[in-house]
C-alpha cells in the first residue's frame, strides 16, 4: 500500500459478543477492506468495563484495550466510533459526547434509537457528522441501506416481517415439535438462542424497537415508541398453533406498518399467515422482511437477523462507508440521516385498523352457544368465514373456532366483550390474521 494513504482511526466501545465480531472481522480481512475503503483501517481504542474476561478467537494483549470510553470520546485523532454497549444509557451520553466531538458513529443500539433516535438525529446534523446504523435492524440483512438508498424512488406502502430471531425460534418449534411455550423457552435459553431475562424478545418489545427505526426511513415520520400496538407471544399456545395449521396457517410475531386513507398503521403481534406463504416458511433465528414500493412492487429481505458475524458484517458496512469519505475528503451529509417527510403521516389508531381474526371461544357444549356467539359478530358488522368445532358431547368447555371476513378492530373488541359475558363462555382467545381467509 503506498505511504500517503490516509489512515482512518476507529475507537470501539464494547467488546462484547458483536464487538469481538467487529475486530475478528477487522484482523481476518484488514487486506480487503482497506482495498475497499482506500485507505489505512487502524482500530486506535477498544474501551469495555472487563479488561480480563477472555475473548474467544482474540488475544487481548495486543488489542489497544482501556476501562475509560471518556477517553476513547476525548482522543482528537479517533475520527469513527462504534458503539457496541447496548441499552440506553450510557450509550446514549456516549453518542452524544462522541457527535459532539465532531466525530462520525456506527451503532447498533435499537433500543437507543427508538427511545432517542429524533434527538441523535438532531445531534448528528447540527455537527455535520454521520451516524449510521445499519446493525441495528435486522442483524447482516442490508436492510437500512435498502430502504434508504435502494428505495429512494419509491413511496413505499408497506414494510411488514419477522425481525426477532428469538420468537420466530420459539414459535417454529412450538410449531414443529408440539411443545408448549414455557418448554421450549427453557430450551432456546439453555441453548443461547434466547436471553436469561427474554422479556424484550418475547414480550415484542424488541420487534417494536426495530419497526420504529424501519417506520422513520419508510414512511418518514417519526411514531412514538408508546404509541406502536405491541403483543407479544407469550399467550400463544399449542391449541391455537395447531388450529391455525388445520385452517392452512402459521402463526408468525411480526412487525407490520402500512400506509393507507393518508395514515400508517403500525403493530407488532402473533398474526396468522397462510402456510403457503414465504414468510411462513422463515424458521428458527432467521429474520425476513417484505417491503413493497409503487415503482419496484413486492421485495423480500431473508437472512441472519442477529449473531456475531452477522452483525458484524453490517457493522463495517457502516464503518467502511464512513472511513471511504473521510478518506477522500467527503462530508456527511445530512440528507442522509432520517427525517420527518414535508407529508409525514400520521398514526392511524388500533381500533380502526382492519384484518382478518382467528377466535377460538372455550364455550359449554349446549344448544344455541354457536349461534348467541355467530349473533354477536353479526351485530357487531363482522361475518364469519369459516367455522370449526371439536368434541361434541363432553362436559368441559369446548373450543368453537372460527376465521372472520375482514373486520374493523373496534368492532372486534365490542364483539369480544360481550362474548365473553355469556355464561356458557369459559374464555376466549383471538390472533390478527393477514392474508385473508384460505
Amino acid at each position: 500500500m503506498s505511504s500517503e494513504m490516509k489512515e482512518v482511526r476507529i475507537g470501539l466501545l464494547g467488546l462484547g459478543t458483536v464487538g469481538a465480531g467487529v475486530v475478528k472481522i477487522l484482523e481476518s480481512r484488514r487486506a480487503m477492506l482497506e482495498e475497499r475503503a482506500g485507505c489505512r483501517l487502524t482500530l486506535a481504542a477498544v474501551a469495555d468495563t472487563d479488561l480480563t474476561r477472555p475473548r474467544e478467537g482474540l488475544d487481548l494483549a495486543k488489542l489497544p484495550m482501556t476501562p475509560d470510553a471518556g477517553r476513547v470520546l476525548a482522543d482528537p485523532s479517533i475520527h469513527i466510533v462504534v458503539e457496541l454497549v447496548g441499552g440506553l444509557e450510557p450509550a446514549r451520553s456516549f453518542i452524544m459526547k462522541a457527535l459532539g466531538a465532531g466525530k462520525h458513529v456506527v451503532t447498533a443500539n435499537k433500543a437507543l434509537l427508538a427511545h432517542h433516535g429524533g434527538e441523535l438525529y438532531d445531534e448528528a446534523r447540527r455537527r455535520r457528522a454521520t451516524l449510521a446504523f445499519e446493525a441495528a435492524v435486522a442483524g447482516g440483512i442490508p436492510l437500512i441501506q435498502a430502504v434508504k438508498e435502494g428505495l429512494v424512488a419509491n413511496r413505499i406502502q408497506t414494510v411488514f416481517g419477522i425481525v426477532n430471531g428469538t420468537s420466530n425460534y420459539i414459535l417454529s418449534k412450538m410449531t414443529d415439535e408440539g411443545l408448549d411455550f414455557s418448554m421450549v423457552l427453557k430450551e432456546a435459553q439453555a441453548a443461547g438462542y434466547a436471553e436469561a431475562d427474554p422479556t424484550l424478545d418475547i414480550e415484542g418489545m424488541d420487534s417494536a424497537h426495530k419497526l420504529q427505526i424501519l417506520v422513520t426511513l419508510a414512511f418518514r415520520t417519526f411514531i412514538d415508541l408508546k404509541d406502536i400496538h405491541t403483543e407479544g407471544i407469550t399467550r400463544v399456545t399449542q391449541q391455537d398453533i395447531g388450529y391455525a395449521r388445520e385452517l392452512g396457517y402459521r402463526i408468525k410475531l411480526l412487525a407490520i406498518a402500512k400506509a393507507a386513507d393518508g395514515g400508517v398503521e403500525v403493530r407488532v403481534h402473533p398474526t396468522m399467515i397462510p402456510a403457503g406463504s414465504p414468510l411462513a416458511a422463515v424458521s428458527g433465528v432467521f429474520n425476513a422482511v417484505f417491503v413493497t414500493g409503487d415503482a419496484v412492487g413486492d421485495l423480500m429481505f431473508y437472512g441472519r437477523g442477529a449473531g456475531q458475524l452477522p452483525t458484524a458484517s453490517a457493522v463495517w458496512a457502516d464503518t467502511l462507508d464512513i472511513a471511504r469519505r473521510i478518506a477522500h475528503g467527503i462530508p456527511a451529509l445530512a440528507l442522509e440521516l432520517p427525517s420527518a417527510g414535508p407529508t409525514a403521516l400520521p398514526l392511524t389508531p388500533m381500533e380502526r385498523i382492519r384484518c382478518c381474526y382467528y377466535l377460538r371461544v372455550m364455550a359449554q357444549d349446549r344448544p344455541g352457544v354457536l349461534s348467541k356467539v355467530a349473533g354477536i359478530l353479526g351485530d357487531n358488522n363482522i361475518s364469519i368465514a369459516n367455522v370449526i368445532q371439536k368434541g361434541r358431547g363432553t362436559r368441559e368447555a369446548v373450543p368453537v373456532v372460527m376465521l372472520t371476513h375482514e373486520a374493523r378492530e373496534r368492532d372486534m373488541r365490542q364483539a369480544l366483550t360481550a362474548i365473553d359475558r355469556l355464561p356458557d363462555v369459559a374464555a376466549s382467545t383471538t390472533i390478527r390474521v393477514e392474508g385473508g381467509p384460505a
